[in-house]
């Protein structure tokens, strides 16, 4: 029992991996130490600061993610519309 049905176990990276060193928590940590104080899940949140996550989004990310294929989808949709559906011509 307990659901394992086979499969293997995920594999977790090492916490030891994550630094807090040239991130913004680490100006955090700095602040807390003045104080006495340590935060002891920094090196946890350290993960958004590297990798993909590290790169800010922009303005045009936001507004230009799925133009490509929005553009394309909506040409194909216009042109099956003309080819199926041709406009009348109505003379006034």
């Amino acid at each position: 029992m307990g659901g394992d049905h086979g499969h293997s176990k995920l594999s977790m990276p090492d916490w030891r991996q994550w630094k807090t060193k040239g991130t913004p928590l680490e100006f955090t940590e700095q602040r807390l130490a003045t104080r006495g104080l340590k935060d002891p899940w920094a090196r946890n949140e350290a993960w958004r600061y590297s990798g993909g996550f590290a790169r800010a989004v922009t303005l045009s990310d936001v507004l230009l993610r799925g133009f490509k294929w929005g553009f394309v989808a909506f040409s194909v949709a216009l042109a099956v519309e003309y080819a199926f559906f041709p406009p009348k011509k109505i003379d006034h």
